[in-house]
């Protein structure tokens, strides 16, 4: 059977500069396909060729006959008159097909996306429940490959389970754009990543994120060696150039040739091989007091609903809180308590004097008519940092701005861009306290991954929102659970507060909507990633998967040398030379891999300490 979508020869370009160039992109039957790369290269672009809103500006894509192709947006809007069940009969029009089961096939999508309430107005739904609704409006037309760009933005954590769960478990072929490392290990089969860096501009791994991991390092490493050599290579070739030598033999000219195609294709991998990543550091106050805020009996209500009852909290200096429940339990009203901005129905919020807090907002508040330059710095052409002074251009580098674009409207900026600026603007304020909500929106890996070593080094106390579990697990070291209902509990991790939810028999679609307060699926557990929160904020992303599995591989390594050893004891192996020296060997090596593991655990158990 042909592909149902088949990519050849793709180019885009916005300006001069092409976001990729001559690379393919196959889609067939079954794939399970995750898409990353770092911010402008070009990921939600691709999709949208590949669902055919946009052209290329050279190649094409190849549609299977008669293919449906579902595409969903990192930005889920819908028309103010529709309702829930009018997006999907909207939907459901624009394909042929009989009209007697629509209604059959609405009501069985709409349940699977916990929705209860057909006739609430879309356009009031919460961003996670517009989420869904769009995944929604996607499945009730059965499509053959769904294309998702970012789709766990605005969704909460119980909602990006169920995602999971549906792509799982899904009949059709999807491609996924995603930032969330957990989801693309537990749902992507295929790793892609469009980079500038690969001489291909694209690199394609058959694994999950994890084993992609795995596969660049090895190519990184390969590469390195490859530029070393040709380095290497290239400087013999100089010196012999400098020596000026006559280009009046055919060898003479054809070692001409050579030298300057090797210094171009040096060139060429040095180039791609300058990897930029923001430079992030907030800074902290010297601010000696230990207890920073302190709730004590606060209650707080959203109309009839009871969000938080009788809370009582110390944040303290050094604290990192990661505050998670569905969506509509609090978390953002909890964090505007923090702020001053609203006041408790009832109970006291006590805070240190002169408290300096700094607050990252999720909606991304810029003036868009600004230029980056007056983004930036507002006030004049150099920013204040750490008591000293910078140029704008300087500060702008530093989150991966060119100085062209310090005159381009903030408009013109991705999302991921603008929350650099936003990003930006906070590392200027020294702060006590940190309230970060949802800051891993539309930024890439890299980005995130500079953001949580920040955070960890950060010596104030900081409260964070985020749908990013793998965040979650690394930065904070206690976990406050909202359950929407007013209850709240402490943990050590996410990993706890997911298995005491489910215990609790709560349901896993309980993210709150205007119509509708409980999902219609019942919890499946989750399988957490680590064994623990320690272990996320001293290991990266592949020590912590290896960590949790070594001590198993040792088992397995140990029990394989005493099998060798059996085998060596046996008589039958001692008497005949050739299978004794060929045991010995198996033994040899099963020894030296058991010696290897020990090695390593010392290591990882070393980076723990």
């Amino acid at each position: 059977m042909p592909p149902i979508l088949n990519g050849q020869s793709l180019r885009k370009a916005y300006g001069a500069t092409p976001l990729f160039d001559n690379i393919a992109f196959t889609v067939s039957e079954g794939d399970r396909i995750g898409v990353v790369g770092p911010n402008g290269s070009g990921k939600s672009t691709l999709l949208e060729i590949l669902a055919g809103n946009i052209e290329p500006d050279a190649g094409e894509v190849a549609r299977r006959k008669l293919a449906r192709v579902g595409y969903i947006a990192q930005s889920s809007e819908f028309s103010p008159a529709d309702t829930v069940r009018s997006v999907l009969q909207q939907a459901l029009n624009r394909i042929h097909g009989p009209h007697a089961d629509h209604e059959a096939r609405l009501a069985e999508t709409l349940g699977r996306a916990g929705f209860e309430d057909f006739d609430v107005r879309a356009a009031t739904l919460s961003g996670g429940w517009r989420k869904r609704l769009a995944i929604a409006e996607a499945l009730v037309q059965h499509p053959d490959v769904l294309l998702l760009d970012e789709p766990t933005n605005h969704l909460d954590l119980a909602g990006i389970e169920w995602l999971e769960k549906l792509l799982l478990n899904a009949p059709f072929a999807y491609v996924v754009v995603s930032h969330d490392r957990y989801f693309l290990e537990n749902v992507a089969h295929t790793m892609v990543e469009l980079n500038r860096m690969y001489a291909e501009g694209i690199f394609t791994v058959q694994g999950n994120y994890s084993e992609f991991l795995e596969k660049k390092d090895e190519y990184l490493l390969a590469q390195t060696k490859r530029q070393d050599a040709l380095e290497n290579r290239v400087r013999i070739e100089i010196d012999w150039l400098r020596r000026g030598p006559k280009a009046r033999t055919t060898k003479s000219k054809a070692r001409i040739d050579s030298a300057n195609s090797m210094i171009g294709n040096l060139a060429d991998m040095r180039s791609r091989s300058q990897t930029s990543t923001a430079n992030i550091d907030f800074s902290a106050t010297d601010r000696r007091t230990k207890r920073l805020v302190e709730l004590e009996g606060v209650s707080c209500k959203m109309g009839e609903q009871v969000l938080f009852d009788k809370l009582d909290f110390i944040l303290t200096a050094g604290m990192r809180l990661g505050l998670v429940g569905p969506n509509g339990s609090g978390k953002t009203t909890l964090l505007r308590l923090l702020r001053t901005e609203l006041k408790p129905d009832s109970g006291e919020i006590r805070r240190a004097q002169n408290l300096r807090i700094v607050y990252f907002d999720q909606n991304r508040q810029l003036d868009t008519n600004l230029t980056l330059r007056r983004a930036l710095a507002p006030d004049s052409d150099s920013v204040v940092y750490q008591d000293r002074v910078q140029h704008v251009a300087s500060w702008a580098e530093r989150f991966l701005f060119t100085s062209e674009q310090l005159n381009q409207p903030v408009e013109r900026l991705s999302g991921g861009e603008r929350a650099r600026v936003l990003i930006a603007k906070l590392m200027l304020q020294p702060a006590d306290l940190l309230l970060l909500d949802e800051p891993t929106n539309d930024l890439d890996i890299p980005t995130l991954e500079i953001l949580e070593e920040s955070l960890l080094e950060f010596r104030g106390a900081l409260v964070l929102v985020t749908h990013d579990r793998f965040m979650l697990d690394r930065v904070s070291t206690t976990v406050l659970g909202l359950d929407g209902r007013g209850g709240a509990e402490r943990f050590a991790d996410y990993s706890q507060w997911n298995v005491w939810k489910n215990e609790r028999g709560q349901k896993k679609n309980s993210e709150l909507s205007p119509r509708s307060a409980e999902s219609a699926e019942n919890a499946a557990k989750h399988t957490s990633k680590t064994s623990s929160n320690r272990i996320k904020k001293k290991l990266s992303y592949t020590e912590a998967r290896e960590y949790s599995t070594i001590e198993q591989e040792i088992a397995n390594a140990e029990q394989q040398l005493q099998s060798h050893r059996e085998t060596m004891e046996d008589s039958a192996i001692a008497t005949d030379a050739p299978r004794l020296e060929q045991t010995m060997a198996a033994f040899a090596e099963a020894e030296s891999r058991v010696d290897a593991l020990y090695l390593r655990w010392t290591e990882l158990e070393a980076k723990l300490k």
